[in-house]
């Protein structure tokens, strides 16, 4: 079944649902068959960089750095929809950050990308939760760790966005209008004053709030409405994560490179988690930009895609020494 994308197909190599409950060996946490949708872009040999989405956000959210990495003459990259969103399957709920990453693992191992130091993980919000949890099962193939707009999570309480993200989160559940869903989403990811002004090299003058509109009709018109099931099911996720001190400590001595980076307007998750992040993660490095909301990967493309094409050139580097 070939399945919509929202992708150039000229720079995919393959696609398709990897069998996660055939393939993953049943532990605590029970599995009803599921599977993850993925995309694979681009046929560079010398990075392999698996991008890890947020909350109730497919795949097709990722567009700028497909888009760039996926010409790159460089860089193969992985995209994929977690479970309980777009094309993946929603097995029954609540989920765990863990039970995520264990997916994510199994589709990695699916794929064949197994080796030593061969990974470049990007995880943004809930993805830089799991991509934490990825971190402490598979440190030895991590090369490099991006963390963006992410949290070390805690007690629920301690996990729940601040006031406007909640308010924006509760409408949008009950909200089945995707047209109605568009500004609610908007104003939750990007500053106002930023989706205000007029985009940077668009012809025809249009404002980023605009195209962030209609890129975000386009991307829900490609994949089956979320279930219920599938946002609640996530929310579970995020809140209940916990990546201990200690833990945490020991990704950023076992992994070659590791950035964490965040806004300063983010209305889902707030910079000081980014902070925390940082105090329990010594090695890492710490960028902080102004004036940037949660949706970061979009808002400061051109920026965030230049900072992840020198983390994954020092952290090969760093690989390498002895």
């Amino acid at each position: 079944m070939d399945l919509p994308t929202a992708f150039d197909s000229s720079t995919c190599v393959r696609k398709g649902l990897c069998p996660v409950t055939q393939l993953r060996a049943q532990g605590p946490e029970l599995l009803e068959s599921h599977s993850l949708y993925y995309e694979q872009h681009g046929r560079g040999t010398k990075y392999k960089v698996v991008f890890i989405m947020g909350l109730n956000s497919s795949s097709f959210s990722w567009g700028p750095q497909v888009q760039h990495f996926g010409h790159s003459l460089e860089h193969s990259i992985l995209v994929f929809d977690n479970r309980g969103v777009g094309h993946s399957g929603y097995p029954r709920g609540p989920y765990s950050t863990a039970g995520m990453a264990e997916d994510a693992i199994v589709l990695l191992d699916f794929l064949g990308w197994t080796s030593e130091r061969d990974l470049h993980i990007v995880g943004i919000s809930l993805g830089g939760m799991i991509a934490q949890e990825l971190a402490t099962r598979i440190p030895k193939r991590i090369a490099s760790l991006v963390l963006a707009v992410s949290t070390p999570g805690g007690r629920p309480w301690n996990n729940l966005p601040p006031w406007n993200g909640v308010l924006s989160l509760a409408r949008l559940m009950f909200t089945p209008d995707v047209l109605k869903k568009a500004p609610i989403v908007m104003n939750m990811l990007f500053p106002v004053s930023w989706l205000d002004s007029v985009a940077e090299d668009d012809p025809a003058g249009r404002t980023n709030r605009q195209i962030q509109t209609e890129a975000f009709l386009r991307r829900v018109s490609l994949t089956s409405p979320q279930q219920l099931m599938g946002h609640i099911s996530q929310m579970a996720a995020g809140l209940t994560h916990h990546c201990t001190p200690d833990r945490l400590r020991f990704i950023s001595s076992s992994i070659p490179k590791v950035v964490i980076v965040t806004g300063d307007e983010d209305n889902l998750v707030s910079p000081r988690h980014s902070l925390e992040l940082k105090e329990s993660m010594p090695e890492a490095e710490l960028v902080q930009w102004t004036e940037t909301g949660h949706g970061i990967h979009v808002q400061r493309a051109k920026r965030i895609n230049e900072l992840l094409e020198r983390t994954f050139r020092e952290a090969q580097e760093r690989s390498r020494k002895p």
